[in-house]
């Protein structure tokens, strides 16, 4: 049985991740920590929870528990995971804090130097479909942002086969409320939602564009430049991305289509549309699924790609990290 710990249980992605936790065979979670409700019990911030007590991070057991959840802000998770580490945890980090691998481009759109610049290159970018081999026995796992996971799983495909692309590539994501986190704010206020449509940090403003970049660059170094476009949807939950490629040269949509399915082929949780369809909300949330669909139009390829951003975007992909990295199904508990 694996012990687990989370830290910074009382977020949205927090409580997704003791939901499945809970449900899970083969964990047991001994701790949950929360900052606003130490004292409290899970069950006081949301009645359909567990009935967990939670503590003061500093009185966390880390010696009782074989891996920890990091659902904490930026900078904060980073100070937590060297704790974990020195006292022999394994860390899971659903923050920014290691997505990114060079210290200056963190201190760039963080506005800090890194807290601990050390272990970013040994932190593997847990894109569980990509990083498969990478798992076992990982010490420390950096979990995707949700936007990145919709993009990028997207995207892989048609990077990873090193066709010829020019111009930039468009990814136009919308993302219900849920993905800017339990604390309120104008933009995220009910009032404001309801009945409404948005587009939030366009240009070069939003942080998971250079997390976008740097992956693209693994796959692909000569990967054409990326226009990100977030919006906010008046819904709780889900992302849907449609993106837009161009293709150099001659090419067939079903030629495209099989790259796809042959490469996402035999994933549990990446499920490639017939050509010409395209996923929705509905085809994901509440689950860990990433839905994908390519069209065309002339010489534009248009991928679209959903997932809920709590579940494949957060607590969903940590779960699957941790499944792969200690050796089980990586299925088990999120089915």
């Amino acid at each position: 049985m694996i012990q687990a710990g989370i830290f910074g249980v009382t977020g949205y992605t927090g409580y997704e991740l003791v939901r499945i936790l809970a449900k899970h065979p083969d964990v047991q979670v001994q701790f949950a920590t929360s900052q606003s409700f130490a004292g409290k019990w899970l069950t006081d911030v949301y009645p359909q929870a567990p009935h967990l007590p939670l503590i003061d991070e500093a009185n966390a057991p880390l010696e009782t528990v074989d891996v920890v959840f990091l659902c904490l802000p930026h900078a904060a998770a980073a100070a937590t995971a060297v704790r974990a580490l020195n006292a022999g945890c394994k860390v899971i980090d659903l923050s920014a804090d290691f997505r990114l691998h060079d210290p200056a481009v963190y201190a760039q759109w963080y506005g800090q130097e890194h807290p601990a610049p050390e272990l970013l290159e040994t932190a593997v970018y847990g894109l569980t479909e990509w990083a498969r081999e990478r798992l076992p026995g990982a010490d420390l796992v950096a979990v995707p942002g949700c936007y990145p996971t919709s993009v990028l799983l997207g995207l892989r495909p048609l990077l990873a086969a090193n066709i010829p692309l020019t111009g930039p590539i468009i990814a136009d994501s919308k993302s219900g409320v849920s993905g800017a986190g339990r604390q309120a704010s104008d933009t995220t206020h009910f009032m404001n939602v309801a009945d409404n449509f948005a587009p939030y940090k366009i240009g070069r403003a939003h942080r998971h564009l250079p997390e976008m970049e740097q992956v693209m660059k693994w796959w692909k170094a000569d990967a054409p430049p990326l226009i990100f476009s977030p919006h906010l949807l008046p819904v709780p939950r889900g992302i849907l991305s449609t993106i837009y490629v161009t293709i150099a040269g001659d090419w067939a949509l079903g030629d495209v289509a099989a790259l796809y399915t042959e490469m996402y082929a035999g994933e549990p949780f990446v499920c490639v549309l017939p050509p010409g369809q395209a996923p929705t909300l509905a085809h994901v949330t509440h689950t860990n699924n990433c839905v994908i669909g390519v069209t065309q139009a002339g010489q534009t390829l248009i991928i679209t790609s959903a997932i809920d951003n709590l579940i494949k975007g957060a607590a969903g992909q940590a779960v699957q990290d941790m499944n792969v990295m200690f050796r089980l199904d990586e299925t088990t508990g999120l089915r």
